[in-house]
């Protein structure tokens, strides 16, 4: 029988990502994102929820949302539900479900820093960053536009 486990998000961070390191020296960059839904109740009010989502991203992909991302950035990301189970120091089972980031875009505008209250321009001049996990050789970036006076880059000399 066949099953599928994927979750898709678009929203805004709630925190810039921690980023720790496994004992073994893996990358993990742990965040929530924000997501909200707008309807209009049976009277004509105008109603909002919103929901807060636990990420995780590992390997490269840690490393680059966790050096380009920030709070109040837009992102998309593409991953699996897993729930973690332990147990707490007062003796109770906890659990927790997250999203494992396996694909993401950055959807906010290149190095600008989204306030919450700043987001009524998040799709004007968005660049956007697809990363996946199968690309283990080089992350790049395309820009829109190139200044004609800008030297050229080679991609082979980025340290990641």
């Amino acid at each position: 029988m066949f099953s599928l486990n994927r979750a898709q998000i678009i929203g805004n961070l709630t925190r810039d990502p921690e980023m720790r390191y496994t004992p073994n020296g893996q990358a993990v960059a742990s965040f929530a994102i924000a997501t909200n839904r707008r309807w209009k109740d049976k009277d004509g009010n105008n109603q909002e929820q919103t929901e807060f989502h636990d990420v995780v991203a590992w390997g490269k992909l840690a490393e680059v949302i966790s050096q380009y991302s920030h709070k109040g950035n837009k992102i998309y990301v593409e991953g699996r539900l897993q729930t973690r189970q332990w147990e707490a120091q007062d003796g109770s089972k906890r659990n927790k479900t997250e999203v494992v980031i396996e694909d993401f875009v950055f959807l906010s505008p290149k190095g600008e820093a989204v306030s919450h209250s700043d987001n009524t321009n998040l799709g004007e001049g968005v660049e956007e960053f697809p990363i996946k996990s199968e690309d283990k050789k080089s992350i790049k970036e395309t820009p829109a536009t190139k200044p004609a006076d800008e030297d050229e880059i080679n991609l082979d000399e980025i340290p990641f």
